[in-house]
């Protein structure tokens, strides 16, 4: 049976490339090798590594693996999840490894072996040269989540003062073992970084011209040990593609480019969504972690979650007497609750969106309260007089309809109030701001909603 064109289906989404699973592994099952290397060629290598994740445990994948060129699998394996690439790997020779290394940029095998068993790592080591397995420990020991942990060291650097000439023979010389070629990086004869150069400027010079009177000095760059998310919001800010990352003493030591900032910025969100949930953020995908690690993430904040809300409780036990004059009230306490969770869960996500967005701080925190607080009146007055003309139409009960409205206007003020300060209190206690999201804010409204509610009641409801 023969393979579709891969040239025609480069841009089908995963449910199509699924389908092609069969004709790809039939050409194995046939030994045609040849016919499945060259449809597997003409293939953008991101729609390769999909289509081989896709084959998960099938061993065939290992064959079709091998049957790419070198540079290709390289590129292929740099795309693959993380269990693919340690399956293949514990499945390859040392000399296929070694033909991968020798491929891959060296943040790719940095990022690879981070993640991987340390049975996986001293093979990796051992296969890598010397140069390179001294790159790889350098890079090891940046902290996590820092600018020295995301950097790559394969970038062209030339000095300020050479010329033009000079500088079009270095690149190239190395044009093929760096991963991007669109900015040169200018350094004096102690590396200190002194300015930046695109490439296109360089080969529009005379051969005569020195770097040094071609390149801008007005340099952004970040230090080794920032913080990968302040690297995300300077590239954001000034729209890069690629930053320098210096030492203290202002040394270059690598760049960091858009791709991994772009995985940056999908981790960061992803942490943020995971603790907006009250859950801890999980390592690996949702499918490969187990359902044991999953509930060992919830289970803690669910626990102070359930044991917060005792409160709520506490509160209700109270005003038994009350209920028990009126039993009507019982039936409206779910719907203030939820309203006023929902209300704060509005501000709280509004306000840490516009903190990870850097619009906001903690000196604006009055500014914010002003603005939501207004914001406060508008929903609740809107939420208020629709439930009074729902409970008059339903009960003709003037003073309950009363009671629940009053109430209802009270919590929506208070709940957006709560939920939109308690994140930028968390920025000025150097907490993340998305631990104040929906659960915290709900069970702390859930409380105030029930305080508010009965004694509303009790003031204006008579023989309570």
């Amino acid at each position: 049976m023969l393979c579709l064109s891969v040239k025609a289906i480069s841009w089908i989404g995963g449910n199509q490339i699924g389908e092609l699973q069969f004709d790809f592994l039939s050409l194995i099952d046939q030994r045609k090798f040849a016919q499945a290397r060259n449809e597997m060629i003409e293939m953008n290598v991101v729609d390769l590594a999909e289509y081989i994740s896709e084959l998960e445990d099938d061993p065939r994948v290992i064959l079709l693996f091998r049957l790419l060129p070198k540079e290709m699998s390289a590129e292929v394996f740099s795309y693959l999840e993380r269990e693919q690439q340690q399956r293949i790997v514990e499945s390859i020779s040392d000399k296929e490894l070694a033909g991968i290394l020798d491929e891959l940029f060296l943040d790719d095998t940095v990022d690879f072996i981070d993640e991987m068993p340390a049975s996986i790592v001293k093979r990796v080591i051992k296969m890598s040269d010397p140069d390179t397995r001294r790159m790889i420990n350098q890079l090891l020991r940046y902290p996590d989540e820092s600018a020295g942990s995301l950097m790559t060291i394969e970038y062209m650097e030339v000095d300020s003062d050479w010329n033009v000439k000079r500088a079009i023979d270095a690149v190239r010389r190395q044009s093929e073992d760096k991963e991007s070629l669109n900015l040169l990086f200018v350094t004096d004869d102690s590396r200190r970084l002194e300015g930046t150069i695109r490439l296109r400027d360089v080969l529009s010079a005379p051969d005569d011209e020195k770097i040094g009177d071609l390149m801008e000095t007005d340099i952004i760059s970040v230090k080794t040990h920032e913080d990968q998310a302040e690297v995300a919001e300077m590239f954001k800010k000034y729209d890069l593609v690629m930053m320098p990352v210096v030492d203290n003493e202002n040394r270059l030591v690598g760049i960091i480019t858009i791709d991994d900032v772009v995985d940056v910025i999908e981790e960061e969100t992803t942490e943020d969504i995971y603790k907006m949930a009250a859950m801890e953020p999980i390592e690996d995908s949702y499918m490969s972690t187990g359902a044991f690690t999953l509930a060992k993430k919830r289970v803690v904040w669910l626990l102070v979650l359930m044991l917060s809300l005792i409160l709520t409780g506490m509160i209700i036990n109270n005003y038994n007497s009350a209920l028990a004059t009126n039993v009507l009230l019982a039936a409206f306490m779910p719907m203030l609750m939820g309203t006023g969770g929902n209300a704060g869960s509005q501000a709280s996500v509004s306000v840490i969106r516009i903190i990870t967005l850097g619009e906001v701080e903690f000196k604006d925190i009055f500014s914010v309260i002003w603005k939501e607080f207004r914001v406060s009146l508008i929903t609740g007055s809107c939420v208020s007089l629709v439930n009074f003309a729902r409970i008059m139409l339903t009960y003709h009960d003037f003073g309950l309809a009363i009671v629940v409205s009053i109430t209802l206007f009270m919590v929506v003020i208070a709940a957006e109030l709560v939920g939109c300060s308690l994140p930028l209190i968390a920025t000025k206690l150097n907490l993340d701001p998305a631990l104040m999201a929906s659960p915290l804010i709900t069970t702390i409204v859930d409380a105030l909603s029930m305080l508010v509610f009965f004694n509303v009641a009790m003031q204006i409801l008579p023989g309570m």
